[in-house]
């Protein structure tokens, strides 16, 4: 037991944690999975083992790692890899030793290799180089030669000329072994010529049961915007072609018919090769034996035109083209268009091929699959990233300094615009970007059908989730419960949360809201004049985090197991943790507040890079990259000595800050790095972090006027606050960058008094009535904002202290929509010019309102029922005509 920590009051009963898909049932095809489960504390002890069946109790093979310990050093959460020929529409945890694999993963090493070893299928894995796959082989057989990273640049982003680049690793480590599953990180530079730039991490993933290694690729910029331009970002297969050109086989999957054609065609021909040859042919077979092909046919073959090269191009979300050609310097003919390719493509022959499939490919336009050189003795498979036929990448700042060089005209700019611009704070340098591919071996060339399941499978994978129950029962994150529509008011809440998912799920699409740069993010605020959103008004743009939507949507996922909000929290934390913060540089470990670029903004903050945000996806799934970009906020306040964030306020008096300390604010700067060094301390047990939170924790609860301070000065070396005899000062931000769930988990986990009644009164008084606050605390009463989100705060202080006129009160100031969704409960959206719109909503006030619902719903759901909401009726609900788009 850890000093500090609260003791549980009993040991919870051991009760097994039943596994679903989040679809509803079990997929035609997966490739592996894994998934997370939370346990009650003290029900699981340190060194239980765990195993997993299916629902009539029959073994299911799996592995089982621990991610998270109680303070008692009990299970918190544990991970589960189920091979990928695993079925079943349900699962159950319990305990019990795990079966293992008939064909389990095994890994070997050497000095040289890494090699992965999945039935009869070989991944050989370099530990330098430029390969990351050295090769593939079956049974003996190469079917698979070198994979790498490509690329290129270019110094002008029109003109200029391309300098290639290449992956070169610099270190390779073993992470899992199997037998389910192995993992292997790959970490390296781009090389062109003498530089060595553009950081990467790729994870490799091998499951038991599937002939697929996925391949979680993540990449930094770390250029210069004004004059580093990628013009081409990928993955390039190297595949040897052994057979005869009539059987050799490139398949492009579309959102159409799957576009299957030969190098040398036999179809289709004046004279007929004979339909044996045609259907083998069309099959993927190998065609009879050349003696049996019609003579006519087979004295000619050599004037058959043999194509080599092919291009499936998306260069939007709405369109896709492939061309063909026979060779370099010859014209490219154009074969085929449609909507959205799901991104897959495939070469090979009977003697074996190779397919790449990249998630998001049309989302994270522009995107593109190559094949080249068919016709030689190894063809090239290219998933490209970014693609080389799009205009190069630019990352430039979109305007330039507009005059506003001193503080004062950048505050003018912020009181017109809502950006917080200084020059050169703009920057790109830092960013990253992780993207999700597949990549198949065969031992020879699949039907059409099997390529079509794979392609489903890798642009949307199937994913296993514990029941919302098991995960409530658990106690983790804090204050949320089960999806409930027992009351007329909870069913209207309940109708609402769900409208407000189906919303902005349907506006990524109808406002395209895609790219490989914007991908997984939505806008901040609506202009009801323009009928659209602000895309290009400072800070009213892109949204990156602000006021937290990332948790309102995973505590949805949580509550309700729901497919669609899922998906919508996955790519929206793929994307915040990523791009919107900075992995490299003087940022390191900051975000950007929202702006029109996703770097745009001056203001480089905790809030953004929040590990808050994160925590829920990395227990829910294992997924080692945000696993790591969560380590690697632990030591981001040290980057505020350097990145002071109140630099700007006019008017301010700064008090000198004793030696050591930085500025802090409770909420949008400490309360997310608290639940980085949490999440670190409940990874790894090191006690160092749990020290760290105890320091903040009590000293901010003694202060004078406790967490009503809002800010005081931090020391970086003990992690303590410093008295300076401040007086009240409130923000209306300080607590809805996930200050409260962070609170109300540490709370629940440590025993630290003062913070608990320093907390408790600021949730008690933030949203109180002037008269209330000045005959408490005295005048000023000060300006308020987002009361509606606060209610929340309201919820928590009338649930733990049991005030029942206080939970009213929450009720009432949460059904207001006061400085909040404001119309709720109306349904306000409606149709205009086709496209269904909500005027005046923010993604604010949408984030707000959903987490506001949740947590009231789950602290005071009798004073809900007491009040009157009138639900939309269904004659209100706006239907989307099939124009969609304006």
């Amino acid at each position: 037991m850890v000093p500090g920590a609260r003791v549980a009051a009993a040991a919870a009963p051991f009760r097994p944690a039943p596994i679903r898909w989040i679809d509803g049932s079990a997929p035609a095809l997966h490739v592996g999975q894994t998934f997370g489960v939370a346990w009650p504390r003290s029900a699981v002890k340190l060194g239980t083992a765990l195993t997993v069946t299916d629902r009539n109790g029959d073994a299911v093979p799996s592995q089982t790692w621990i991610t998270a310990h109680w303070p008692d050093g009990s299970i918190k959460w544990s991970a589960h890899a189920v091979p990928a020929d695993v079925v079943a529409d349900s699962l159950i945890v319990s305990r019990g030793r795990p079966t293992v694999p008939r064909g389990a993963v095994r890994v070997t090493e050497d000095a040289d290799t890494v090699t992965i070893t999945v039935g009869d299928l070989r991944w050989e894995i370099g530990r330098s180089g430029p390969a990351l796959v050295r090769q593939a082989s079956m049974a003996g057989r190469q079917v698979l030669g070198p994979v790498t990273l490509a690329g290129a640049a270019r110094t002008e982003p029109l003109h200029g000329a391309d300098q290639p680049f290449e992956g070169r690793i610099e270190t390779v480590t073993v992470e899992q072994r199997g037998p389910v599953r192995a993992v292997v990180k790959i970490e390296g530079r781009h090389v062109s010529g003498d530089r060595r730039w553009l950081p990467f991490v790729v994870r490799l993933y091998a499951y038991a049961g599937s002939t697929g290694l996925r391949m979680v690729h993540s990449v930094v910029f770390d250029g210069r915007a004004s004059q580093d331009f990628i013009s081409a970002l990928g993955v390039r297969a190297h595949v040897p072609m052994r057979a005869e050109l009539y059987d050799r086989h490139v398949r492009f999957a579309t959102d159409a018919q799957m576009f299957a054609e030969a190098v040398r065609p036999l179809t289709g021909l004046r004279r007929d090769p004979g339909t044996a040859f045609r259907a083998a042919q069309v099959a993927g077979r190998a065609v009879p034996p050349i003696e049996e092909m019609a003579k006519t046919v087979r004295s000619t073959l050599n004037r058959i035109p043999a194509w080599g090269d092919f291009r499936l191009e998306q260069p939007s979300a709405n369109g896709w083209t492939i061309a063909k050609r026979t060779a370099p310097g010859q014209g490219w003919i154009d074969a085929d268009q449609g909507h959205r390719a799901p991104g897959l493509a495939y070469v090979g022959s009977p003697q074996g091929g190779a397919a790449i499939g990249v998630r998001y490919f049309w989302q994270r336009h522009p995107a593109a699959l190559h094949v080249d050189g068919a016709t030689g003795d190894d063809a090239v498979l290219t998933a490209w990233l970014w693609s080389p036929g799009a205009a190069a990448m630019d990352l430039r700042p979109y305007h330039d300094t507009m005059g506003m060089e001193s503080f004062d005209a950048q505050n003018e700019g912020l009181s017109v615009n809502y950006e917080d611009y200084e020059p050169g704070w703009d920057d790109a340098s830092g960013i990253a970007r992780t993207s999700e591919l597949m990549l198949w071996a065969f031992a020879e060339t699949p039907g059409s059908d099997i390529l079509r399941r794979l392609a489903t499978t890798q642009a949307e994978p199937p994913q296993l989730m514990a029941e919302p129950a098991h995960l409530h029962a658990a106690g983790v994150f804090g204050d949320w419960g089960l999806c409930d529509r027992s009351t007329p008011n909870r069913a209207a809440i309940e109708d609402q949360l769900a409208n407000l998912v189906d919303f902005y799920a349907g506006e990524v699409d109808r406002r395209a809201w895609y790219g490989f740069w914007n991908h997984g993010d939505v806008m901040h605020s609506y202009d009801s004049d323009r009928h659209r959103w602000r895309y290009d008004i400072g800070g009213f743009a892109w949204d990156n985090s602000e006021l937290s939507p990332d948790l309102w949507l995973w505590y949805q996922v949580l509550r309700t197991g729901d497919a669609r909000t899922w998906r919508l929290a996955e790519a929206m934390t793929r994307h915040t943790g990523e791009v919107d913060v900075y992995h490299t540089g003087r940022f390191k470990g900051l975000g950007t507040r929202h702006g029109v670029q996703h770097w745009s903004d001056s203001s480089k903050q905790p809030r953004v890079s929040n590990a808050a945000y994160r925590r829920p996806f990395y227990y829910l799934t294992a997924d080692e990259r945000v696993g790591d970009l969560l380590r690697d906020l632990l030591t981001s306040d040290q980057t505020l000595t350097t990145v002071e964030i109140g630099r700007k306020v006019p008017g301010k008096a700064k008090t000198p800050l004793p030696a050591g300390t930085i500025e802090m604010t409770f909420g949008t700067t400490w309360c997310p790095l608290a639940a980085a060094w949490l999440t670190e301390w409940e990874r790894s047990g090191d006690t160092h972090w749990c020290d760290r939170l105890i320091a903040g924790l009590d000293s901010i609860g003694r202060l004078p006027k406790g967490w009503m301070t809002g800010s005081a000065p931090f020391d970086l070396t003990s992690g303590r606050f410093v008295d300076q005899g401040r007086g009240v000062s409130i923000s209306h931000l300080n607590a809805v960058f996930g200050a409260v769930e962070v609170s109300s988990e540490l709370i629940g986990l440590l025993d630290v008094p003062r913070y608990r009644t320093a907390w408790l009164t600021y949730c008690r008084w933030y949203n109180a009535s002037e008269a209330d606050y000045v005959a408490r605390f005295g005048a000023p009463f000060g300006a308020r904002n987002l009361r509606e989100g606060h209610s929340r705060l309201t919820a928590y202080a009338a649930f733990h202290e049991k005030d029942d006129a206080l939970a009213t009160r929450a009720a009432v100031e949460f059904l207001s929509g006061d400085a909040g969704l404001g119309t709720w409960p109306r349904d306000p959206r409606h149709v205009v010019d086709g496209v269904l719109e909500w005027p005046g909503v923010s993604t604010n006030a949408a984030a707000q309102w959903g987490l506001a619902a949740i947590e009231n719903l789950a602290l005071v759901p009798g004073a809900l029922d007491r009040e009157t909401i009138v639900a939309p009726s269904a004659s209100r609900r706006p239907r989307l005509r099939d124009a969609g788009r304006d």
